[in-house]
């Protein structure tokens, strides 16, 4: 029985070795030099946390929050060496940023599918928590498909929970697979529990950079509505057979939005957008994709006690 542990405890330890191993390299520290009506400091950090490369050339993602205002950057890599970094784009409301570094090369991380990951499964976080450089910590996928709110006030979907030990600074970091792929990309952590970590899941991250590496931000498309979520009276979306207990209550149409151009109006309610249906501001918000702009798409409304629908066309926002 001993024995039998022993074995177990070697193949997880030679699988966080060799996950640390490979993907360390790849890990940088993301120092902030200056904002804007920051002190200034002769190159001391006004705020740090974590990135790692993934291309060849240079390109490192890292999250939004780390890089947000920043208007002077460094990379710090696992040998010491000091890199300047600019920003090629950044978008807040996945919480992700890529940088360039100038000069150096950093082995790059390939990214794993992230629908595959199995809950149970063991990760391996890389980073550098509250300035220890190249630190590791590992657990297991606690749940998958959670939702995290961004600052910016949108939700990020496919988000995953681990208990791998993240902590202010891991912030950007890496969440790797066994096989040293990225399953994932540090970004938050709840305090004051413990074990309660989340990452944004790779098959997301995979999307936005190819969004800011093209065009330096993520296009979305837009309607030009103010709107909050409300509960719908039951008697009324049973009467129009709506399978929907909430909608989008529109408190404001933009001039000349395509909003406007469709005919909403204040209050109406937004219960479907296209064939799929709108529970809250969330769902219009990923039903408002890129692809959507220019492309005209039914809308169902409630104005009142009537269903209408319209057809609005998004533009890009």
């Amino acid at each position: 029985m001993l024995e039998e542990e022993g074995t177990l405890l070697d193949a997880y330890s030679r699988a966080v070795v060799d996950a640390a191993r490979i993907a360390g390299p790849s890990v940088v520290k993301i120092d902030v030099l200056a904002r804007p009506g920051g002190a200034g400091r002769g190159g001391e950090a006004e705020g740090s946390g974590s990135g790692f490369a993934f291309t060849p050339d240079g390109h490192v993602l890292t999250n939004s929050h780390v890089v947000d205002g920043a208007t002077r950057l460094r990379a710090v890599t696992p040998d010491g060496s000091e890199l300047e970094a600019h920003l090629v784009g950044d978008d807040p409301h996945t919480d992700l940023a890529v940088l360039r570094l100038s000069g150096g090369e950093l082995p790059a991380l390939r990214f794993a599918d992230s629908s595959r990951l199995a809950v149970g499964q063991l990760v391996v976080a890389i980073g550098n928590p509250l300035g220890f450089e190249t630190t590791v910590t590992a657990g297991v996928v606690s749940a998958l498909g959670r939702s995290l709110r961004t600052r910016s006030g949108r939700l990020i979907d496919e988000i995953i929970q681990t208990d791998a030990a993240l902590n202010p600074g891991n912030s950007g970091g890496p969440l790797v697979t066994s096989r040293a792929e990225v399953a994932g990309v540090a970004t938050a952590i709840i305090r004051p529990a413990q074990g309660l970590c989340f990452a944004i899941g790779a098959n997301t991250a995979q999307h936005v950079v190819g969004q800011l590496l093209r065009f330096g931000r993520v296009k979305r498309s837009w309607m030009g509505v103010a709107a909050q979520s409300v509960p719908l009276v039951r008697k009324l979306a049973r009467h129009h057979g709506l399978g929907v207990e909430a909608g989008v209550l529109v408190v404001s149409v933009e001039d000349a939005s395509p909003a406007r151009v469709a005919g909403v109006r204040d209050g109406d309610v937004i219960v479907a957008f296209g064939d799929k249906p709108v529970r809250g501001v969330d769902d219009l918000h990923r039903l408002l994709s890129d692809e959507q702009a220019g492309v005209a798409t039914p809308m169902t409304l409630l104005r009142g006690t009537a269903k209408l629908e319209v057809e609005v066309v998004p533009r890009e926002a």
